[in-house]
């Protein structure tokens, strides 16, 4: 199976296009391999995808012969995505909701330089 139908299949992305635009930005590998749409993927081969600033690392476990259910997409993967990727995601998402408050509108050139100075000292 494509590699594009096959995320689209377990649900990692809505569409089969949006998969598409991932594999020419180079967001996904498949055993290493920058993938393109195309490639095929088998049982046990390895997807690293970039999704929501989260890196997925997901197992080919089977092959599904079209999109399957919320509940059976644990049979088609195994998800060997770290929990720190996660908890840093909703540190991320926190600290943004702190900062600015949702429905204030955009930030100002002031509220930016801010968000950029605590941005760059936690990378130090």
């Amino acid at each position: 199976m494509r590699v594009d139908k096959y995320l689209w299949c377990v649900r990692y992305y809505k569409t089969r296009s949006m998969v598409t635009e991932a594999c020419k930005k180079n967001h996904i590998t498949v055993n290493g391999q920058v993938a393109k749409p195309s490639k095929e993927v088998f049982p046990m081969d390895k997807i690293t995808f970039r999704k929501d600033q989260i890196t997925y690392i997901i197992t080919v476990l089977d092959i599904p012969s079209n999109r399957v259910g919320p509940k059976l997409v644990d049979v088609y993967r195994k998800d060997e995505t770290p929990e720190e990727a996660f908890a840093h995601f909703e540190m991320m998402k926190l600290s943004k909701e702190h900062y600015r408050k949702h429905g204030e509108g955009r930030p100002t050139k002031k509220d930016r330089r801010d968000l950029d100075g605590i941005y760059f000292e936690e990378e130090l």
